[in-house]
């Protein structure tokens, strides 16, 4: 499979040579639940504002909530804000390279911190995310999806097929990810393309249907308290001065689902209570 990613990975900014751990750590935070396609104008307007993290930490916690905009899940800008602050004040300003450091940051999980523990640093880790599950899920047990995310499964069942070798390794995390999101894909997989489709389990199995545990469906964006928490948050971001309550409740007609919505946004420090209303956290 490494030899399939060489010759058809796409050309990621933060696949090219020289693209630092900084970058990578952005890249990945931006990456989560965000599409490829809207996240590489962003990692380089935010990397041409904030080339380090020290440069991130010295500004405002509200001009990084700014600088997400379109991007989703804004408390991920003031998650980095708070990783940025802590790599400046703990590591010099540099981003470790040891997962358990990088685990200590705040707002790095599991995946993140061995996603830069293996792309940035070249560490041998198993790294696993929705694509990488979804592959192991067919080619190892032959199941059409995989079951709901359980970190230490998942992690043994990537180290089970991870060369031993640390460039190698690398390669092949990459790889895996690149062949679950252009390839191994959830409604639509190309096994036609696929590189390891003689060795898929579910493939030779006849691409049986899924029958086991799924995780909870999302309930619908429209009308829920997340596109509350959107329009507020946005009225926030482009107001550069206090915002009253008032001018608030004009947003959104149904004041209980709208003042819930704003006290998530406080309780989650995305927006603070002043004197003159509400606004971002300084």
């Amino acid at each position: 499979m490494n030899g399939w990613f060489r010759r058809e990975a796409r050309d990621l900014p933060w696949r090219r040579a020289g693209f630092g751990a900084w970058g990578i750590l952005v890249s990945e935070v931006m990456l989560q639940q965000t599409p490829v396609v809207r996240v590489i104008p962003r990692l380089e307007e935010w990397l041409d504002r904030w080339p380090t993290p020290a440069d991130l930490a010295s500004s405002p916690p509200a001009e990084a909530i700014r600088a997400w905009q379109g991007l989703g899940y804004p408390r991920r800008a003031l998650r980095l804000h708070a990783c940025a602050v802590a790599i400046t004040e703990r590591h010099d300003g540099v981003v470790p390279s040891d997962v358990d450091e990088l685990l200590a940051l705040p707002g790095i999980g599991d995946y993140t911190a061995r996603a830069v523990a293996a792309f940035a640093y070249g560490k041998r880790h198993p790294v696993v995310d929705t694509n990488v599950r979804r592959v192991l899920a067919r080619c190892l047990d032959g199941q059409g999806e995989p079951a709901p995310p359980n970190v230490r499964r998942d992690l043994a069942a990537m180290e089970s097929v991870l060369p031993t070798d640390e460039a190698e390794a690398r390669v092949f995390n990459a790889a895996t990810m690149e062949l679950g999101a252009v390839v191994c894909t959830a409604r639509s997989p190309r096994c036609d393309a696929c590189p390891v489709a003689d060795a898929c389990a579910w493939r030779v199995a006849g691409r049986p249907p899924y029958l086991g545990a799924r995780r909870a469906v999302q309930k619908r964006y429209e009308g829920s308290d997340r596109q509350v928490r959107g329009i507020l948050l946005r009225e926030l971001r482009s107001a550069h001065r206090p915002v009253t309550g008032d001018e608030l409740g004009a947003l959104w007609p149904h004041a209980e689902q709208r003042d819930r919505a704003l006290a998530g946004l406080v309780a989650d420090g995305l927006a603070a209570a002043v004197d003159d209303g509400y606004a971002l956290p300084e």
